[in-house]
């Protein structure tokens, strides 16, 4: 028989009641705080909680934040001014939002993994109520956010002087939302980078948000299989230099319904909305136009709708069009229809965006039923609210062209 010495017992022992203890992560501080405690727990375990972000918080940083968060969690970010404070998002579910006002997060020179002030590469991710700013790194690409994959919702955030707004990579399953948000002045003035720039992704929606000068770039470009573009606003204004203010450069599925989409005269390129212009890269090409008011102030002309030769199949109806300029459509399949043509007097206060038409105007004559869109109606639900946001339409059976349907009395 084997004899085991007391150092052998007692060995034995202190194992034991090591393998019988909870297993546990190492605590934050010496005393557990709930934060830590939450980390310490399996995704099984553990209650989603609330971590919130600032000066008067145990947490100061965004970068701890994006650390400590685990799936099913909510971010609060308290206002104020986060500068360099940059992070990556990697959870499957989580809420990020802005609390007490809009926090602002200002680059100053710093960027995560080279690429922006946040990367997100997750799952299902809400972004709420947060401005980026100042974006920029050496290969001139820097972006507010830079979405690598995941299914992303942005509502009510602000996208300033970044080389880029937001840079969406090429990840086939991912899906980006856009709700009642902000782009502005953002590109690096080489004209490869725009306000939105969206990688060959399986959706995007835009809807209730305001675009405007871009420096160079585009307002709005995406490459995403299916496009649902409406109730927005992209006016780049005076002293803005954008080129197209909606472009689709490898065609796709889009349904652009209800925006109002004006060029300045200082735009770098004479067509306002392209589809197409890189070739046909998707197995359905689609674009269907209904209820937009696009307006022309390049006293030069322009081209207010181009779509490249192809097997594409447009549909444009009941728009307004405003200003010099032809439409451009080279596609094999196509219906237009109904799109009129109208004078800047025709509408209440044009020189300030206010493109309601007035009553007894062209601008307001009665419109045709615009149809469908694989099983979708084209019919206009809402428009666009100033500065941000939608607004709904009443029940009627009367439509006009053009993006407002509420004729100013």
């Amino acid at each position: 028989m084997m004899r085991l010495s007391w150092v052998g017992i007692m060995t034995a022992i202190g194992l034991g009641l090591v393998l019988c203890m909870p297993i546990t992560r190492p605590a934050l501080n010496s005393w557990p705080t709930p934060i830590a405690l939450a980390v310490a727990q399996t995704s099984e375990e553990r209650t989603p909680r609330t971590i919130r972000v600032g000066k008067e918080y145990p947490v100061k940083t965004i970068t701890a934040a994006a650390r400590l968060a685990r799936d099913g969690d909510t971010v609060e970010i308290a206002a104020g001014d986060y500068v360099g404070d940059t992070a990556v998002w990697t959870q499957t579910k989580l809420e990020i939002r802005g609390i007490n006002g809009r926090p602002r997060l200002v680059a100053a020179g710093q960027a995560v993994e080279g690429k922006g002030i946040w990367v997100i590469r997750g799952g299902d991710i809400v972004v709420e109520n947060i401005e980026f700013r100042g974006a920029r790194v050496p290969d001139r690409n820097g972006a507010g956010i830079r979405l690598d994959r995941g299914k992303v919702t942005i509502r009510r955030c602000v996208f300033t002087d970044n080389e880029n707004g937001m840079l969406v990579g090429n990840d086939p399953s991912t899906i980006l939302e856009i709700e009642d948000s902000e782009f502005g002045d953002n590109g690096a003035g080489d004209g490869q980078s725009h306000n939105l720039y969206v990688g060959t992704i399986q959706r995007l929606v835009v809807q209730g948000s305001y675009f405007h000068h871009a420096r160079l770039g585009h307002l709005l470009k995406t490459r995403a299989q299916d496009n649902w573009i409406k109730y927005n606003r992209l006016s780049d204004e005076p002293g803005g230099r954008a080129s197209y203010e909606l472009e689709f450069p490898v065609g796709g599925v889009a349904h652009v319904v209800g925006n109002l989409i004006e060029q300045s005269e200082g735009t770098e390129n004479s067509a306002i909305v392209s589809f197409g212009a890189e070739g046909y890269k998707w197995p359905r090409n689609e674009l269907y136009l209904s209820h937009n008011t696009i307006v022309n102030n390049r006293a030069r002309g322009g081209v207010f709708i181009r779509v490249s030769q192809g097997s594409a199949y447009v549909k444009a109806i009941n728009n307004i069009l405003v200003g010099k300029g032809d439409l451009d459509i080279r596609s094999r399949g196509q219906e237009v229809d109904e799109n009129r043509r109208v004078d800047p007097s025709d509408f209440v206060l044009p020189g300030r965006f206010d493109f309601r038409p007035k009553k007894g105007s062209r601008a307001a004559a009665v419109a045709k039923d615009p149809g469908e869109a694989g099983g979708m109606s084209l019919r206009p639900t809402r428009e666009y609210a100033y500065p941000v946001g939608t607004a709904s339409l009443p029940p009627t059976s009367a439509l006009i062209p053009g993006a407002f349907q509420n004729v100013a009395k």
